[in-house]
């Protein structure tokens, strides 16, 4: 039975709302959850080596690939280690979800193209969060599969190294 009351959303809307769910953090969101984030996405051009933000800086916002592709590093001494490439449907800075952390890798675009990621202030994210506990338990959900998943690879990896680092300097 269709329901009158329902709210109707425009072509854009839902364009935007299937453009969000193929992005883990937002994946399990229905669109009645996932409007709530549209009046905060900016969409932003970023230039080719363009610095997205640094290792340290605060987490101020999340960002989520629309095109381009985006280098993440840490800085080792004096010069950058990378550590992966994201790309379209994928986020970054994810601990934004997460009241006063910094960033923990840095973000600069690959290549010689521009990339285009959508912005969303952590102050927005933080609001939603305070109104809908539902909409940031299912984010929160999928923001601790994915560090688990990071924290198994990384285990994975240091055995497979035979052990190159002293692994209880993680847990110091």
């Amino acid at each position: 039975m269709l329901n009158p009351f329902r709210r109707s959303y425009t072509a854009e809307e839902l364009n935007l709302c299937r453009f969000l769910t193929k992005c883990k953090l937002f994946e399990d969101l229905s669109n009645d959850e996932l409007i709530h984030f549209l009046p905060y996405m900016y969409l932003r051009e970023y230039k080719p080596d363009e610095v997205v933000f640094f290792r340290d800086d605060p987490s101020q916002a999340l960002y989520v690939v629309k095109s381009g592709t985006i280098g993440l590093s840490i800085d080792v001494g004096q010069k950058l280690e990378y550590l992966t490439t994201v790309r379209t449907f994928s986020s970054l800075g994810d601990n934004s979800l997460i009241p006063n952390t910094k960033r923990i890798y840095n973000a600069i675009v690959n290549g010689s193209d521009s990339c285009e990621l959508y912005v969303i202030p952590q102050a927005n994210i933080l609001d939603i969060f305070e109104r809908h506990a539902e909409i940031k338990a299912k984010m929160n959900a999928a923001l601790s599969s994915g560090y688990n998943r990071f924290i198994y690879d990384m285990f994975k990896a240091y055995k497979s190294s035979l052990g190159f680092f002293d692994v209880r300097q993680i847990y110091s």
